[in-house]
């Protein structure tokens, strides 16, 4: 693909001693993205009793943040970084990401050349907002190279880019491939919306107006004809999900505005776990819970996929025939499927306790 680094660049630094690139993502756990202001003492504060709590914290340095606070969250996310013990690193419990500033602004750099060597070895992802194209991405990957090599860093911190253009979602398959550092992308409907020109002012979620009718009854033309809301964003995370598979990295769901109302949140969510998604951002506390249920297979889900799995290997392993299980033929494809799920019950029940009692709790049963 023209947008994206050879082959032979995947294997060799971009900087003389900057780490070796990763050679596949890592699949760690990252149901809830949750966001912090670093520049908020009330929120700083509350950070040592999350870890462990939520897979993944956030220090956002972009939109959120007022211009006069931006060095403040700069300097509060290095002091939290410093501070908070089990926070970031590969063997962190909760991760460490970040959101700079977009790569158009007066703050990006300065976001990068600070954080990098302050706490570049408790940084485990830099989130990219309104990536355009591979060529934002080549210019993260170098500099990061070079501060990396600066600093003296044995690992390369990864890269996680926003879909919020059109020009973006137009280059998905181009930006998954830009670079080895590629985490993954999360759906940003807000900007996309706006920049789409979309007539909507909500943040992620359905609109009342999206939809579909009923066609009339021809025995009673004015009866009342059922309406069906339809998703706003289905496209573009159908097209978002199968760009990062076919790079072997990581799609989200972005975020859902409207705090006050946790069933459409938890629907959505769930929707976007269905059609691929392995997490989402969580923008109030109330929304981790609903984002670790959603994105953690369900007992049943888990319980099905281990029975398919173990009939399936009862037939040699090799991938070939059928059983029959409650009436249904499971086969290779299916096979795949619950690898997938095993797969994923498996690392959740890693840094989740209560989820490993209840997965443990299936195979007793059985």
């Amino acid at each position: 693909m023209s947008g994206s680094r050879s082959a032979k660049d995947f294997f060799r630094p971009l900087a003389v001693g900057a780490p070796t690139p990763p050679t596949e993502i890592p699949a760690r756990p990252s149901r809830a993205i949750h966001f912090f202001d670093p520049s908020n003492p009330k929120m700083a504060a509350k950070i040592p009793d999350m870890v462990g709590r939520v897979d993944v914290l956030l220090g956002n340095l972009e939109d959120a943040v007022k211009a006069d606070n931006k060095l403040a969250a700069r300097e509060g996310l290095v002091r939290i970084a410093s501070e908070t013990a089990n926070l970031g690193g590969q063997s962190g419990p909760t991760q460490l990401w970040t959101r700079i500033n977009s790569l158009d602004s007066p703050w990006a750099l300065d976001d990068l050349t600070t954080l990098v060597p302050a706490i570049g070895a408790k940084l485990d992802v830099i989130m990219v907002p309104k990536v355009q194209g591979a060529e934002d991405i080549h210019y993260v990957d170098r500099l990061l190279a070079q501060l990396e090599a600066k600093a003296g860093l044995d690992r390369p911190i990864l890269v996680h880019a926003i879909l919020e253009t059109a020009r973006g979602v137009a280059n998905v398959e181009e930006i998954c491939g830009a670079s080895p550092r590629m985490q993954g992308l999360s759906l940003g409907p807000a900007d996309l919306a706006a920049d789409r020109r979309m007539k909507t002012t909500r943040v992620g979620g359905g609109h009342p107006g999206y939809l579909v009718r009923q066609d009339p009854n021809p025995d009673q033309p004015d009866a009342h004809r059922p309406t069906y809301q339809q998703d706003l964003w289905h496209y573009t995370i159908a097209r978002m999900v199968d760009a990062c598979a076919m790079h072997g990295i990581y799609p989200y769901y972005g975020p859902f505005g409207d705090i006050a109302d946790v069933t459409a949140c938890e629907d959505q969510f769930r929707n976007a776990f269905l059609l691929g998604c392995v997490g989402t951002w969580s923008l109030h506390p109330k929304q981790i819970a609903i984002a670790n249920q959603v994105f953690s297979p369900s007992v049943e889900d888990v319980a099905h996929a281990r029975r398919v799995v173990a009939a399936m290997s009862a037939l040699g392993g090799d991938g070939t025939g059928a059983v029959m299980l409650d009436g249904k033929m499971e086969d290779d494809a299916s096979l795949k499927q619950c690898l997938v799920m095993v797969e994923l019950a498996e690392q959740l029940a890693a840094i989740d306790p209560e989820l490993k009692k209840q997965y443990d709790a299936i195979a007793e049963e059985a």
